[in-house]
């Protein structure tokens, strides 16, 4: 490697302004700075959508003041585009302003903003209104929603559609914009571009990353041990340190060994050697001796015991130390904690713990400054053991007797010292250092150092550990020096203190970092008559930086003139494992000339070396740092894999071997074996030893050049793989430093480390953001940082995020806490105040989007499962015929006959009771009474409404039993009623367009309602949200004639329309189905049989009455079986959540139905008021059944139970039901027969976005458990069929339910008599086998599974499984998704997300999150949001938008009204608290 000259000059102007502006010379590098600049310049000004954050949201920085940035900047041209209402983008700008960036995009276009935002429609052409025909999209129908926030957006059928609307929502509204923004980032094609390859089968295999053909390869000879100087024979060396100590201690006691600075640079203190050696001998006698447990002695020879001294006292610590080693004990010395929290405290508490430490060392002064529990002791960290503090001050140290005398014996192979080191993963360990070692690392260090006796040396590292120690505290014993220590306090209130020292006690050497000369850059203006002629060498110990070049080169410049002299620079390399690995010789010892390699960023990402002579852009310039220690042998090995010798223009890992390295992890003996005792490798590739020595590894990353100089390019602690290529950590934080302007962040407070997503590592950067810097800025600097990423590393950064001043865990002795900062992240505890993910661009190992098969037909399919041996999915239930007296049936036809059949029979038999919020009883209805109601509102329908026979009446009326009477009354007249969810009066802008919207569609001829309501459909307030004065007549039906109705209306035929069911599906989309009276009597006589309801029985039941399942337990089942009905309405459960339980315990009721809405607010509201509890009892309960339209929640009901088997409910009563409102109306099935609890099917979702069904084991890795949907009804007929070729599908095999049964609904209701549109969905016919039986098709997944259960006669049990509405499916990358599995992974991400909703616009995966928790955690859910969909369901999220709770509208049954979400986030109506854009 040439040694180019590449001094970085210093421009005096630069000098000037370093005061204002303060750079990092650490890594600083004018050649790195130009290259970023010049590959910032190759990019286009490539706007990226900023994310949108509420103004709350920035107050939040632990700096409190923030100073405005001047406003009146703002370009003329940016206040085109305003948004209506609060601005919630950027904060500290007038609204001028708001969205600059917006215009840009739409100013950019060929049209006006206007007319180009219909373009994000797939084909350009606003969605004709046919097509919304039947289908009429709501936008906030059926919701109980609090948010008042929310506009609403209506879509009529026959009103066409404004022209420049998507689906009701105007596209020009900020968030598509920003979308569409997002999505033309991302056309840019992805670099590289990967082969990608991917198996249909069932296992998804990702993207395995290709070596690149045309990667640097090294070329070089294979190399071989490097063989260090031998070891030079003193004479008179002593046979121990302790032994040194004696001597200098007994014959020189006057000589100076340590001073001591206060932090304004005053000598406080100089420790004598003859003071050292008779304290240490104090301290040994007072452990050994004085300290004593239950009459034993506390230690014994062996034991370890924790160092506890803060940096600024030395002098204590060399005491402690000393006297440790000569009472045989082993001294651990670790940082001061300052508080119960500090970074990786917990992990050194198990350091101490596994090494079995009781007792620690510390001074007065350090003692009263730790936290302190009320007892007035220390309190015990969290982690730590129980640890007896001991003051080691001159009054509690005794006096050692005559006899007593320390046993100084010779350097041995014991343990002597522990120091600690923090792995990349934050875990703390113990290295141990024999005497041996000890002994040999002075004498190697003397050697290759010079060391003279009486030599004055300036320590500004840690004295605690590693160089600090090595030269500081034991070498300079060895040689008698005096050593000035300089506090870190010092450095920070005075950066030139430690030349300041060099100079006034001509000090001949000097150990610091480059952060040390960097600081003293910036201060040296002051100084003027310092004088660095002394120096014969300045140690540079950084460990392993290669960024230390330019601080060691900006420092020459300026400090030459001042008599500091080029060669004098030392830079060296060491580790704790091996201790020092090699150091630039001083001149007088005449080592070869200092070297310096410019080397290929890119090469080095390989592991090869290449010096650099085209591309200039990407380099990395190393300095050496000296030869191998004397008596050393040193070999770089590979550092994947077996630990073959590296060729000499290859990266490997630095190994060692010599008498004086670390011995061993203390208690690992694993890893230990890993590291120190590397034997009989490393291997040369013939595979043949290179010796029969063991080498320890160094963890440094570098390589060995010309004059056998040893370049250190990196630590492997550092190391970043992506993809197959290495990062160096320290390089990235460089090119993010060069990025200027450099005045949003902080410099020295940057992180970069790698978390793994999705099987590769994924490069994390966090930086401290200053308080004064703008949205704006920071923005656009972390723009540029990413750019300038992937200009030099070619690597994409997957997340960078910026935190408020001072909150990223420090390290001790300054920097940040690289392992605590990531454990942070990845806990979501970070508090990010700006984050930007960079998804799309990294995440390069997704499988290959699914390529839809060629047509396969349905016979072909039928043969496969044949072949297969597998049966047709279908199965169906009990046969009605033969379980019931069919005379019967036929006289039960019509339920306004069954009514006045039971008025006759059985007048006074109760039949409905309605409980209030405290349990009372509002109201009941026997057989008798309900028929006189129902005349009377007959009448009053025929003489005040003057309706005729076949007009649509709606009812709107609270759950009760007036809803009942009325729609028995509407039979009675011949009028076909249609029950309507009353407008809730909080939000009437909300709800009461719903309402006019079903009347409208319904054709309502008049409104059936009670006082209350009627004023509210008049009232002014409703005039604001609809046009009051459309509504047709409204009846009042709460003071009726009692007039008998001359006669009841009997239907002509069973097909006739008994009732209409409208209901808002919950995509937004409103349905109303016909229902005959056949279908009516037959749905009722089946769940009268399956649920066997006499007239002795009692039910209770706490659902709404308006639509599906809800109305027909509610009002039609009682009458048709004669039983008694508790009926429960769910919003009384909102004053009193324990109503339900408690009328299902008072009235002994055995069978009882739920919503999973009602189940959840028990589960939660119940979950913490036992008190409340005490008199409940649910032994009666046999079945609790709980009715839905969608895959059963397991969680919800296994909760459920766990939580109320105390109070006697059975963990069997617990079943669900599965019926499909929208196109049929009926209930599929209930599991009524508990032993199908089959949780052991688990499904691999991943099978299941192949329309797949697998089977595996519980708690697989990507599994998802699936519950029986319940036992078929009888009567009713089940089949899977191909959602696409409508063909038979195969037992377990993932398809549409189709249903066949008496009680299928006949159609749907819609306006223009369009029934030919969705004919298909209540008259479908197989394409292939069956084609005869007609079908009702239900519109949700799920299959058949036959079972090894047999049923009630005899045959094999088929369990249904339902997985999720058709209607509800992502689309993405070729496969479908089912919300729910989505939601539930990012739920599970963070404690904070309460609730979350996933939809998709143009391509893009969108999550919606609920925080519930401050607002400072908003940001930390991004990342961890983005993780989850990665890792579980290989999807990018294109955006994550956090809301406040409640945001996710819900409808009454409990089911999240996604697309209302969708069109609300469209509208910008969410509040959102804040908005990411992944890039």
């Amino acid at each position: 490697v040439p040694g180019t000259s590449q001094a970085t000059a210093v421009v005096s102007k630069q000098q000037k302004s370093h005061s204002t502006n303060s750079r990092d010379e650490r890594f600083r590098s004018d050649v790195h700075t130009e290259a970023v600049q010049a590959a910032l310049a190759k990019y286009k000004e490539r706007k990226m959508p900023m994310p949108s954050k509420r103004r709350s949201v920035l107050v939040h920085s632990s700096v409190e003041t923030y100073t405005p940035p001047d406003t009146s900047s703002a370009s003329e041209d940016e206040g085109s585009l305003r948004r209506q209402g609060r601005i919630t983008s950027t904060p500290f700008q007038s609204h001028s302003n708001a969205e600059p960036w917006l215009n840009r995009v739409i100013q950019g276009s060929s049209t006006s903003s206007s007319a180009s935002s219909t373009s994000s429609h797939p084909g350009g052409k606003p969605a004709a209104a046919s097509n919304l025909m039947a289908h009429i999209q709501l936008a906030w129908s059926d919701v109980v929603s609090n948010v008042e926030t929310c506009i609403c957006v209506f879509i009529n059928t026959w009103q066409i559609m404004h022209p420049f609307c998507l689906a009701g929502v105007p596209v020009n509204s900020r968030v598509s914009s920003k979308i569409q923004q997002l999505l033309n980032t991302l056309k840019r094609p992805k670099r590289p571009p990967l082969k990608e390859f991917f198996v249909d089968d069932f296992e998804e295999l990702l993207e395995v990353q290709q070596p690149d053909p045309n990667q640097p390869k090294p070329e070089g000879n294979q190399m071989n041990v490097l063989k260090g100087e031998p070891v030079s024979v003193v004479t008179n060396w002593p046979p121990s340190l302790l032994a040194a100590l004696q001597r200098w201690g007994t014959t020189q006691p006057k000589a100076p060994c340590l001073t001591a600075l206060d932090t304004t640079g005053k000598a406080v203190y100089t420790l004598t050697y003859g003071k050292l050696w008779s304290r240490s001998l104090k301290l040994a006698y007072t452990l050994l001796n004085k300290l004593t447990s239950r009459n034993e002695p506390l230690l014994k020879p062996g034991d370890r015991v924790a160092l506890v001294f803060p940096n600024s006292d030395p002098v204590m610590f060399m005491v402690a130390f000393y006297g440790c080693l000569l009472a045989e004990l082993i001294p651990v010395p670790i940082e001061v904690p300052l508080t119960r929290k500090d970074a990786g405290s917990q992990q050194v508490g198990f350091l101490l713990g596994s090494c079995g430490v009781t007792l620690a060392l510390t001074t007065d002064a350090c003692q009263k400054g730790l936290p302190k529990a009320q007892t007035g002791e220390v309190v015990t960290f969290k982690g730590w053991p129980r640890l007896i503090w001991f003051v080691i001050d001159g009054k509690h140290l005794a006096k050692p007797t005559k006899d007593w005398h320390p046993q100084l014996r010779d350097a041995s192979a014991e343990i002597a010292y522990i120091e600690y080191k923090t792995s990349k993963e934050g875990s703390t360990v113990g290295i141990t250092i024999s005497h041996a070692s000890m002994l040999a690392h002075c004498h190697a260090l003397t050697q290759a150092c010079g060391y003279s006796e009486a030599e004055t040396l300036t320590n500004v590292l840690d004295f605690k550990r590693d160089a600090g120690l090595w030269h500081g505290v034991l070498t300079s014993v060895m040689n008698r020096m005096h050593v000035i220590s300089i506090p870190y306090a010092l450095m920070k209130v005075n950066p030139l203190s430690w030349i300041q020292k060099v100079c006034s006690y001509k000090a001949r050497v000097a150990v610091v970092k480059s952060r040390d000369m960097h600081w003293s850059l910036l201060a040296q203006r002051d100084q003027r008559d310092v004088s660095l002629s002394s120096l014969r060498m300045l140690i540079v110990a950084d460990g392993a930086n290669p960024w230390s070049i330019s601080s060691c080169d900006a420092f020459l410049n300026v400090f030459q003139s001042r008599g500091l002299r080029p060669e004098v620079i030392c830079p060296c390399a060491s580790s704790s494992e091996a201790l020092t690995v090699a150091i630039r010789r001083p001149p007088e010892l005449g080592g070869p000339p200092p070297g310096k390699a410019v080397l290929s960023m890119n090469c080095l990402s390989y592991g090869v070396i290449r010096v650099d002579t085209e591309e200039k852009l990407s380099v990395l310039t190393v300095q050496d740092v000296g030869q191998i220690m004397p008596g050393a042998n040193v070999c770089v090995v590979k550092v994947d894999g077996t630990p073959y010798l590296c060729k000499a223009d290859e990266v490997g890992e630095i190994c060692v071997n010599s008498g004086a390295t670390g011995m061993a992890y203390f208690g690992l003996v694993g890893i230990t074996k890993n590291v120190f005792e590397v034997c009989f490798f490393p291997m040369q590739s013939t595979g043949v030893p290179v010796s029969d020595q063991p080498f320890t590894r160094t963890g440094l990353l570098g390589f060995v050049g010309p004059d056998y100089l040893v370049f250190v390019v990196g630590k492997l602690d550092g190391l970043i793989t992506v993809s197959g290529r290495r990062h160096n950590a320290d390089d990235v934080v460089a090119t993010a430093l060069a990025v200027e302007p450099m005045k949003f962040v902080y410099r020295g407070r940057i992180a970069v480390f790698s978390v793994t997503v999705l099987h590769d590592d994924r490069i994390v950067l966090v930086a401290e953001q200053r308080p004064d810097a703008s949205e704006e800025d920071s923005f656009q600097w972390m723009s540029r940082v990413l750019q300038a990423i992937d200009s030099i590393h070619q690597v994409g950064v997957y997340c960078l995020a910026l935190v408020p001043a001072n909150t990223l865990p420090k390290a001790p002795l300054g920097g940040i806490h690289i392992s605590e900062t990531k454990q942070r992240f990845l806990e979501g505890a970070l508090h990010p105040c700006n984050v930007l993910m960079c998804p799309h661009t990294c995440v390069t190992n997704l499988p290959k989007p699914r390529q839809k098969q060629p047509d396969v037909g349905p016979a072909s399919m039928i043969v496969g499962n044949l072949v297969a041996g597998k049966r047709i999915a279908q199965a169906s239930g009990r046969d009605v015929t033969q379980l019931e007296d069919n005379d019967q049936a036929r006289k039960f036809l019509y339920l306004a006959d069954v009514l006045q059949w039971r008025a006759q029979t059985t007048p006074d038999h109760p039949l409905f009771l309605l409980l209030n919020s405290k349990g009372t009883v509002a109201s009941t209805a026997s057989c008798m009474q309900l028929h006189k109601r129902a005349e009377r509102v007959a009448v009053a329908l025929m003489e005040k409404g003057r309706l005729n026979v076949g007009d649509h009446v709606a009812l709107v009326y609270p759950p009760g039993v007036d809803l009942i009477a009325t729609f028995y009354g509407c039979l009675y007249a011949g009028c076909i009623p249609v029950t309507v969810r009353p407008p809730h009066a909080q939000s009437l802008t909300a709800t009461l367009p719903t309402v006019r919207m079903i009347v409208e569609v319904s054709k309502s001829a008049c409104i059936l309602t009670t006082q209350v309501i009627t004023k509210l459909l008049k009232s002014k307030e409703a005039a604001a949200a609809v046009d009051i004065k459309t509504w047709p007549t409204i009846l009042d039906t709460d003071d009726m004639p009692k007039k008998k109705l001359a006669n009841i209306f009997r239907p002509t035929s069973p097909d006739m329309l008994a009732y209409l069911d409208f209901s808002v599906s919950t995509t937004g989309i409103l349905a109303g189905v016909k229902m005959s009276h056949a279908a009516t009597s037959a749905l009722c006589r089946s769940i009268k049989l399956q649920c066997e309801l006499y007239p002795s029985r009692q039910i209770a039941i706490c659902l709404d009455p308006y639509c599906g399942l809800g109305f027909a337990l509610w009002c039609l089942c009682s009458v048709y079986s004669g039983h008694q009905s508790i009926l429960v309405p769910p919003l009384e459960l909102e004053s009193n959540v324990s109503l339900w339980l408690s009328a299902v315990s008072q009235y002994k009721v055995r069978v009882t139905f739920c919503s999973y809405s009602v189940m959840e607010m028990c589960t939660k509201g119940l979950g913490t008021q036992t008190d409340m509890l005490r008199v409940i009892n649910l032994s009666c309960v046999r079945t609790c059944m709980v009715v839905a339209e969608e895959r059963p929640r397991i969680a919800l009901t296994q909760s459920f139970s766990k939580l109320f088997k105390d109070l006697g409910l059975s963990a069997r009563a617990v079943s669900t039901t599965f019926g499909c409102r929208d196109f049929v109306d009926l209930l599929v099935c209930e599991n009524e027969n508990r032993i199908f609890w089959l949780l052991l099917n688990l499904l691999l979702p991943l099978a299941l976005r192949h329309d797949r069904v697998r089977l595996v084991e519980r708690g697989s890795p990507h599994s998802l458990p699936l519950m029986e949907s319940g036992k078929i009804l009888p009567g009713v007929k089940v089949i899977i069929a191909h959602t696409e070729t409508k063909g038979p599908l195969g037992d377990s095999h993932l398809g549409e339910i189709w249903v066949s049964s008496p009680h299928n609904a006949t159609g749907y209701y819609t306006v223009y008599g369009e029934e030919a549109l969705h004919a298909d969905h209540f008259t479908a016919r197989l394409s292939f086998g069956d084609t005869q039986t007609i079908w009702a098709r239900t519109g949700y997944l799920g299959f058949l599974r036959r079972t090894e259960l047999t049923d009630a006669s005899g045959e094999r049990h088929d369990a249904l499984y339902v997985v999720g509405s058709l209607d509800e499916t992502l689309e993405l990358r070729g496969m479908r998704y089912h919300p729910i599995d989505i939601e539930t992974s990012v739920i599970r991400a963070h404690k904070s997300i309460a609730e979350c909703a996933v939809f998709t616009w143009t391509n893009l995966l969108v999550v919606v999150v609920e925080l519930e928790g401050s607002e400072q955690e908003a940001l930390d859910l991004v990342a961890l949001v983005t993780n989850v969909v990665l890792e579980e369901h290989y999807l990018i999220v294109g955006v994550v938008v956090i809301v406040d709770p409640g945001v996710i509208p819900i409808n009454s049954r409990g089911e999240k009204q996604r697309m209302h979400l969708r069109d609300g986030f469209l509208a910008d109506q969410l509040d959102p608290i804040y908005v990411a854009y992944n890039m």
